[in-house]
């Protein structure tokens, strides 16, 4: 029993660790210094920029998932009355925050990748046809953007922008709030066009343009096809919890949970679910550009 529920907990740390905070590799260390400091550090809070929580912490962040642990596993408790199903109903149910943090990621990062393309044209046309400057025009389309998570990196911008008038260190800002590929690329096309100058701003501008999108109407296409495995997929978590529900309501079906063979099928249902769930999370997902010049 003891190494069991420390086998579950164990794997309860291991789900914050690896989502959370961006853990990729095959065992606890990194290949080398400098990625295991950007996979830990740097990307965790990329990771929550991206889902509009600036202010969170990773610290903050796992203390949230211990609190919803220990809701869960109090759950579990009172419907099974047994340590073992509740602590891995509590080890599941740190999986809550996660999804919910992704699914608030996923909305941002999708209305940012609606907005580029719009953004650029409008830059476009004021650099090109009015003479204005690209930080000028950068920041004051910027700050007319339909998201308040990019109005707010705008405004961030622009206040650097003041402060300094160095336009690599106000991108850098602009990077750092928006914490996406597609402002890394046009931060960097910017930032080499405001440099070397000339006239072929339009041409670039037109590519990046016409670039994304492409990129937008083939996620749409990709995404409109996964509404059936979508449904399918929350199938896969409903109807095992509505089974469960039906046992314990029927005749001494609760005392049969209460006995080591019944907790023992509870576990191994819940590591199912569990397994279906996130293997379905994981072939759905898109594929997503990494960050460029970061640093």
């Amino acid at each position: 029993m003891t190494l069991a529920l420390s086998v579950l907990a164990g794997y309860g740390v291991f789900l914050v660790y690896t989502a959370a905070l961006g853990w990729r590799g095959p065992g606890l260390m990194a290949r080398n210094q400098q990625s295991t400091k950007r996979t830990i550090g740097e990307q965790a809070a990329d990771w929550l920029a991206q889902a509009g929580v600036v202010g969170v912490t990773p610290l903050e962040f796992a203390s949230v998932e211990l609190a919803v642990f220990v809701i869960g596993f109090g759950v579990g408790w009172v419907v099974f009355a047994s340590a073992l199903p509740a602590m891995a109903i509590g080890a599941f149910s740190v999986s809550a925050p996660l999804a919910a943090y992704r699914a608030r990621r996923r909305r941002l990062r999708e209305s940012a990748r609606e907005a580029w393309p719009r953004l650029l044209e409008e830059l476009r046309v004021q650099t090109t046809s009015m003479g204005r400057s690209i930080p000028a025009a950068l920041l004051d389309v910027g700050r007319r953007s339909p998201t308040e998570p990019m109005r707010v990196a705008f405004e961030d911008a622009h206040r650097e922008w003041l402060l300094t008038t160095d336009f690599e260190q106000t991108l850098q800002v602009l990077k750092d709030r928006l914490a996406e590929p597609a402002a890394d690329a046009t931060c960097e096309t910017l930032l080499v066009a405001n440099e070397i100058g000339g006239a072929d701003l339009d041409h670039r501008l037109r590519d990046l343009i016409a670039d994304r999108t492409m990129d937008l109407e083939e996620r749409r296409d990709a995404h409109s096809r996964q509404a059936g495995v979508r449904f399918a997929r929350w199938f896969t978590l409903v109807m095992p919890a509505g089974m469960a529900l039906v046992g314990l309501s029927i005749g001494d079906g609760k005392r049969a949970y209460g006995t080591t063979g019944g907790q023992i099928g509870v576990v191994m249902a819940i590591a199912l679910t569990a397994a279906c769930w996130l293997w379905a999370g994981s072939i759905m997902q898109l594929p997503e550009q990494d960050r460029v010049m970061t640093t």
